[in-house]
């Protein structure tokens, strides 16, 4: 919240990583955690895709993803690459030359998976293909996938099969001279995709991608994610995010965001604090904010808005927000600017009004960032 001071007891202490490119997007390092999604369309029909990358790159995706699980697919690609505002990442199932066709057709990334991408000459092969067209790769291993050997080493997927399974990839990239590589070790389970990720943060520098893999549906999956990326964000692991959800690639950037947002990683957009609403409401709590979300889906500028039914924690909360708005009872409730009362408001015109101070208090935070650039 642009508003609060930074208190120590607040601090996250971020793992120290090597920096990595994907594209534009800066990687580790102390780079801005980068959140990720993937299309769900058939990549040969470019204009659905595309449309799906400007909506997820509208939402606020610094990368997305996108299968190519066959040569028409990486046909394809080349123009859906051209068309992207957004760094593309190929995911390579089974099939090594779809990787070496993506890194020609402009991918900025190449996801391969160790459990199918074949034997270590393939994966060279891959390797060769992503330094001829400066495309880093990722390690990309899943609990559900594991190759044969670790299976039947360990009797089951499990941590240590599954960063075994990573640190033996990170090894053929080394060995090839290859570093521009970042590393996942996914599972559906949080426990074992926390229990992954703790030991490989330890076993390795290079940057991690996080994500509860198949997560499920929009609540649960959002819950599921939020606990097992939530816990490894703020113990300082992780430099990439993809939220995999059944759901509109739009929602897992959304929820990814609100992850960052609630650990102070990513500010991006307007922070609603809301009460979950009871008798003592004077106007409808959850019809209001469900309105100010949508109607302030387009702000950008990160700041903070308090909607509170009534007088109990309403004035407090409004203290710490840049606009607020607490119930009071009589049709109507006080505005708060800046951590301050301001005015009262009938509750019949809150939203446009409250609409209408968020869009100003954001023209003035970029206002003053223009200042603030321009005496540097």
């Amino acid at each position: 919240m642009s508003l609060n001071p930074v208190r120590p007891w607040r601090n996250i202490y971020r793992r120290n990583s090597r920096r990595i490119m994907v594209g534009n997007v800066p990687i580790g390092d102390g780079a801005p955690i980068a959140v990720q999604t993937m299309t769900n369309t058939l990549t040969t029909d470019v204009a659905a895709t595309v449309a799906q990358v400007q909506a997820a790159a509208e939402a606020g995706a610094d990368i997305v993803r996108i299968s190519v699980p066959d040569e028409a697919s990486s046909r394809a690609l080349k123009q859906i690459v051209a068309e992207s505002p957004v760094p593309i990442v190929a995911d390579i199932h089974f099939h090594y030359r779809r990787g070496i066709e993506a890194a020609e057709a402009g991918a900025a990334c190449l996801r391969i998976n160790p459990g199918n991408i074949g034997n270590e000459q393939r994966v060279k092969d891959v390797i060769q293909a992503a330094r001829d067209h400066n495309c880093s790769i990722r390690i990309g291993v899943n609990a559900g996938s594991l190759e044969k050997h670790l299976l039947e080493k360990y009797g089951e997927p499990c941590p240590d099969a599954m960063v075994e399974s990573g640190l033996e990839h990170i090894r053929i990239l080394q060995d090839n001279n290859f570093h521009n590589f970042k590393i996942s070790v996914k599972a559906s389970d949080v426990f074992m995709s926390a229990a992954a990720y703790q030991q490989l943060a330890e076993a390795t520098d290079a940057p991690i991608h996080l994500g509860i893999t198949e997560a499920g549906g929009l609540v649960s999956g959002t819950i599921k994610s939020a606990i097992g990326l939530g816990n490894l964000l703020w113990m300082g692991i992780g430099d990439t995010i993809r939220v995999s959800l059944s759901a509109d690639p739009v929602q897992e950037v959304k929820v990814g965001f609100e992850i960052l947002k609630s650990l102070g990683l990513r500010h991006r957009g307007v922070n609603i604090i809301s009460c979950p609403s009871c008798a003592r409401q004077g106007f409808d709590v959850i019809k209001t904010v469900e309105k100010l979300e949508n109607r302030l889906e387009h702000i950008k500028t990160p700041m903070s808005l308090s909607i509170i039914g009534c007088v109990v924690n309403g004035p407090g909360e409004a203290l710490m927000t840049d606009v607020g708005f607490t119930g009071g009872g009589a049709g109507s409730g006080m505005v708060y600017l800046a951590g301050k009362q301001s005015h009262k408001l009938d509750n019949e015109a809150m939203v446009d009004h409250i609409v209408e101070q968020v869009e100003k208090r954001a023209s003035e935070i970029e206002a003053a960032k223009v200042v603030a650039e321009a005496a540097e």
